[in-house]
């Protein structure tokens, strides 16, 4: 059974910076894809970014350049380092592990850009 733990979220200001983290606790790390999804008051849960076991990412347009994720196989964590945020990155963001057979969801971070 794999169970993440999301942390990191809370109240930055526009064009600020924040990191979240994923704890996955489990076995085979490095055989999921991990991702982060957000979902916005009101709209539809959307995947953020993704990252491979092997370490191939993918990133919404909205937040190319200016989000990175990241992952460590000693720790079992992924990481989303969030710059130059807006107030359109004001959402709930959630963790994501992709497996062959399962997938799992964290519980959840609260961000909110705001001055």
């Amino acid at each position: 059974q794999v169970q993440l733990v999301e942390s990191g979220g809370g109240l930055v200001q526009p064009g600020g910076s924040l990191r979240l983290s994923c704890a996955f606790s489990g076995l085979a790390f490095r055989l999921y894809t991990m991702a982060w999804y957000r979902q916005a008051p009101g709209k539809q849960r959307e995947l953020v970014t993704s990252i491979t076991g092997g370490g191939d990412t993918t990133y919404a347009e909205s937040v190319k350049g200016r989000f990175t994720i990241s992952r460590d196989s000693a720790t079992k964590t992924v990481y989303l380092q969030m710059n130059s945020v807006k107030a359109d990155d004001t959402a709930v963001y959630y963790c994501f592990a992709d497996g062959l057979r399962n997938n799992y969801w964290g519980q959840g971070t609260q961000v909110t850009v705001s001055s």
